[in-house]
């Protein structure tokens, strides 16, 4: 995993480990300001700033482990 991430592949990512993993991954637009939405893997959730922008290093980390996943699930 590359130390920055856009948004968007992060969803992708996710929605991929969801998948081969069996568990339901949405999103929620209504619930998030702005640019803000809610990614649910499973009953865990994140909230995604932009998904057009990049995610720093440290949130990306935040974000994973928010989701019950480990930094291995990117690479």
């Amino acid at each position: 995993m590359s130390a920055w991430m856009k948004g968007r592949d992060f969803i992708d990512r996710v929605r991929v480990i969801g998948r081969t993993r069996g568990v339901a991954v949405r999103i929620d637009t209504e619930r998030g300001r702005g640019s803000h939405i809610t990614l649910y893997y499973g009953s865990m959730f994140t909230i995604v700033k932009d998904r057009r922008k990049e995610i720093a290093p440290g949130l990306l980390s935040a974000m994973i482990r928010q989701l019950g996943l480990t930094r291995s699930d990117f690479r």
